[in-house]
């Protein structure tokens, strides 16, 4: 046990190969945040091509791909149902890679409690998500287990975004509040609503033609009229727009910092982008092509939100520290606009 314990420290400790070459500054552990979020957002849309593909049930069990299995069988599936499906599973694993990287990042770094919960927040559900991946598969798809499979990956999204922006903020910084607290509420108010976007849109998709599988997956369909719901999802979508309006103008007319006009820009434009493709879809009959393209664009919307949120409470008037923490930058051999002692 003693070997153990100091192994993982070890894993932290300056002496650490790894934390020796590659010392946890701010400007690393931002980048690898950045990489976490991609990771979640990609995964979401690869997910949305093993659906509109039906490879779904490519891996018909899990943790197995096929009983008794761990990895494709020839001739168990169609080859590219189980590529494509495999391949989405081993991505989970790359999500998981770059969470344990910033999570130690901001550990040995000796980061304030907010930044480490969020660092195990992220590892913590992408666990979660691929056992509620799994049971969806147990369940042969059933929409309402696709669709808490999906709900998920947004908050992750949500949540490395959010991140993202408190790794640049010093730990001694103090909190504050760069626009009017009316329109962070706002901005609150206006993430619920995208919540509402999110759910009424896997219902759409529950009550939609591609279930994953073109077999089994057909089953668990949602039972509702698909005009009449697409047409709820459109509603709440237009109201998400119009409070998101009104939340950049109200940006800009009390003269909020210019990051956040522009992530209010930026979200605006992605909003009436993904409301134009759900037109499309809706116009189309819901082309295959179409799907991973409003997924990833759903990705950006929810990533933009929660920016623009963050945006709203930041740290000022800390110390410039490299690693982010006092404790950090001692640890490490930094001092303020410094270069580390060791190489």
């Amino acid at each position: 046990m003693r070997t153990k314990q100091c192994t993982i420290n070890n894993v932290f400790s300056a002496d650490s190969p790894l934390l020796r070459r590659f010392p946890p500054t701010i400007a690393r552990q931002r980048r690898l945040a950045f990489c976490l979020l991609l990771a979640q957002a990609g995964i979401t849309i690869t997910g949305s091509i093993v659906r509109v593909t039906g490879s779904g049930l490519g891996c018909n069990t899990w943790p197995n791909c096929h009983e008794g299995s761990l990895v494709p069988v020839p001739g168990a599936a169609p080859w590219i149902h189980q590529l494509i499906e495999y391949g989405n599973r081993m991505l989970t694993f790359v999500d998981l890679a770059f969470a344990v990287l910033v999570l130690v990042a901001v550990l040995a770094a000796h980061r304030r409690k907010e930044i480490i919960f969020y660092a195990l927040f992220q590892g913590a559900g992408i666990v979660v998500q691929a056992v509620i991946g799994g049971i969806s598969v147990l369940l042969d798809l059933a929409w309402y287990s696709v669709a808490l499979h999906f709900l998920p990956s947004m908050m992750l999204v949500w949540g490395a975004a959010v991140m993202y922006v408190r790794i640049a903020e010093p730990d001694d910084g103090t909190p504050t509040r760069t626009y009017e607290k009316s329109l962070r509420m706002l901005s609150a108010f206006s993430a619920i609503l995208l919540s509402a976007v999110l759910i009424t849109g896997t219902m759409v998709t529950g009550a939609g033609p591609h279930s994953g599988d073109a077999g089994d997956g057909m089953k668990g369909r949602l039972e509702v009229d698909i005009d009449w719901m697409a047409h709820v999802h459109a509603w709440t979508m237009y109201a998400y727009l119009a409070l998101s309006i009104l939340l950049v103008c109200g940006l800009v007319l009390m003269q909020a910092p210019r990051r956040a006009r522009h992530l209010g820009g930026w979200l605006l434009l992605s909003i009436i982008v993904q409301g134009l493709v759900g037109v499309l879809q809706y116009r189309l009959g819901v082309p295959s092509w179409s799907i991973p393209l409003h997924i990833g664009l759903c990705s950006c919307v929810v990533a933009l939100s929660a920016l623009l949120w963050a945006v709203a409470m930041t740290r000022k008037d800390g110390s410039d520290w490299v690693t982010g923490s006092g404790i950090g930058d001692q640890k490490f051999g930094f001092s303020e606009r410094s270069t580390p002692v060791f190489p």
